[in-house]
């Protein structure tokens, strides 16, 4: 049960949106196949996995370093009794000076994931109740909870087109709406912010994302003006290693804040942990996982969590795709999210799965469960075709 070869192409994500940061025009991801020696009705098994979204693609660092590293480890196995996630990790990480993370984490963890894959592929078994077995004793959450992000930008958007867009995600089945600020003048987001907690009826459902996209000297404004609109989460409102930033946002605002998607190692997370100000039960970790070296480091940082007084429940990955679901479902994560519209055929789940009144409920699928997801799988097949 050993990898044939290894396969990343380049593929653009095909999307015009914009946030308060920066805008998805020129965004790549990569495509990754693990091909392997394990051959069913004639042809071989093959696990596939993408970088998620916001990181462009990182086909160089695969193909130069970690590829030929990871083919070279006489112990590498996909054997679903024996398979080492710290044994993949340790063969690409050869080598490799510390710091730095975020050239490579993203490289390695969507090779990881792939290599997930395959596993849960050879193994007849979703990789969520991989994760379960190996890390949570076989618990699997059944049933997760899913939020949509949406509320963009997009030139001559009207507030009616943003409620118009809410009023799809509501129909869709969602039930908490997260929606973007900080790319607009705060009165400009006040108004929008408004419109969409008169639509739902109440703030609670609705969290809002700076894309630590506002400057310093308006934070004290953005955490004042929203403080007493009771919303669920204010997510990113500094940059992703200011901790001291962060620390400071959250004394002003008091309310529930969420970041940690642009961290991209065990180490940043322990320090947004020690230095970030935030609170266990209160505030909300987003690490994205395969752009940070992979479910097994993803254990680690749970661990590491666990160990400074947080659950699982309050961390909420980043992603919106089919690998977040399972790592979800798998480490018993609070939730997960979605971006049914954003992101073509590299958003959201299964084809086949619903959400009903804000929750998913695992499929039984092999690996991953990308083949349920007709466009995009086209395109993993495009990789070794």
């Amino acid at each position: 049960m050993r990898v044939v070869e290894i396969r990343e192409k380049a593929v653009k994500l095909q999307s015009k949106l914009r946030n308060a940061a920066f805008s998805f025009d020129e965004m790549t991801t990569s495509l990754v196949a693990v091909v392997t020696d394990v051959v069913r009705a004639g042809k071989p098994i093959i696990g596939y996995a993408f970088n998620s979204t916001g990181r462009y693609a990182c086909g160089a660092q695969m193909r130069d370093r970690l590829i030929p590293r990871l083919m070279r480890e006489e112990r590498l196995t996909l054997d679903p009794a024996a398979f080492d996630p710290d044994l993949w990790l340790s063969a690409m990480m050869f080598g490799e000076k510390p710091g730095g993370d975020m050239e490579r984490s993203v490289a390695i963890g969507t090779i990881e994931h792939a290599l997930w894959d395959a596993v849960g592929k050879i193994a007849d078994k979703p990789v969520y109740q991989l994760i379960a077995d190996r890390y949570r004793g076989g618990k699997v959450q059944e049933k997760v909870f899913c939020y949509v992000g949406g509320g963009w930008y997009a030139p001559g958007k009207t507030i009616q087109d943003l409620l118009d867009e809410v009023r799809r995600y509501l129909d869709m089945g969602y039930t908490l709406i997260k929606m973007k600020v900080g790319g607009a003048p705060l009165t400009e987001d006040l108004q929008r912010l408004e419109a969409v907690i008169g639509l739902l009826g109440d703030a609670s459902r609705v969290a809002v994302d700076a894309n630590c996209g506002i400057p310093v000297s308006l934070r004290p404004s953005y955490a004042a003006a929203l403080k007493p609109l009771g919303l669920r989460w204010f997510e990113e409102p500094a940059h992703p290693n200011d901790y001291q930033g962060n620390a400071d946002f959250i004394a002003a605002y008091g309310n529930a804040v969420a970041t940690g998607e642009n961290l991209f190692s065990l180490e940043d997370v322990r320090n947004l942990v020690r230095h970030g100000g935030m609170r266990p039960g209160t505030d909300i970790i987003q690490t994205d996982v395969p752009q940070s070296y992979g479910i097994g480091t993803a254990a680690k940082v749970l661990a590491m969590l666990e160990a400074h007084g947080w659950s699982a429940s309050s961390v909420l990955p980043h992603g919106g795709n089919q690998m977040s679901f399972n790592q979800s479902a798998g480490f018993g994560y609070g939730m997960c999210e979605a971006y049914p519209d954003a992101f073509g055929v590299f958003s959201g789940y299964c084809d086949d799965l619903k959400v009903e009144d804000g929750y998913i409920t695992s499929g039984d699928w092999p690996g991953m469960g990308f083949e349920r997801q007709a466009e995009l799988f086209k395109l993993f097949e495009g990789v070794t075709g």
